[in-house]
């Protein structure tokens, strides 16, 4: 069985966020382990400038660096490429015949340090548009849960 490792920056605080992301985690347990890592967020002062940007992203991107082990690492990122739900799919099921351990990770609000990006096998993206880190677990899982459907031939993907 495959294990889905996903490290995120911040904490989940609202609870209609918290239920769905336990709905989808039942839901997926019966087609691979779920692990997640919670790495708490730098504050974000309100002089933000470049510096200040990529030394947050450091600090929080040293913290995702150090729960990576033996694992195919796919970073959500602006820069990644767009998969449709069966190409997704057929992805993790490629990487699944190689590596059963594959980690995803979500970035803070600032995005992911370039040390995340480079230990990082792939990097996709679920839209071009701008959406809040903590909803983009829910896509994920639900993604992921939509992935497993599809490789089952089970009827939810349509």
């Amino acid at each position: 069985m495959v294990h889905i490792n996903i490290i995120c920056v911040g904490k989940i605080k609202e609870n209609y966020l918290k239920e769905a992301i336990l709905e989808y985690s039942k839901r997926l347990s019966k087609y691979c382990k779920l692990s997640f890592f919670e790495i708490d967020d730098e504050q974000i002062p309100s002089n933000l400038n470049t510096k200040i940007s990529e030394n947050i992203k450091e600090i929080e991107g040293n913290k995702i660096l150090a729960h990576i082990k033996n694992s195919y690492v796919i970073s959500l990122d602006l820069t990644g490429k767009q998969y449709s739900s069966e190409e997704f799919s057929a992805k993790l099921e490629n990487i699944a015949l190689l590596n059963s351990n594959i980690t995803f990770i979500i970035g803070g609000s600032l995005g992911l340090s370039k040390e995340v990006i480079q230990n990082s096998n792939e990097l996709i993206c679920f839209s071009k548009m701008t959406f809040p880190h903590q909803l983009i677990r829910v896509f994920l899982l639900e993604q992921l849960f939509r992935a497993f459907k599809i490789q089952n031939n089970e009827t939810y993907h349509r």
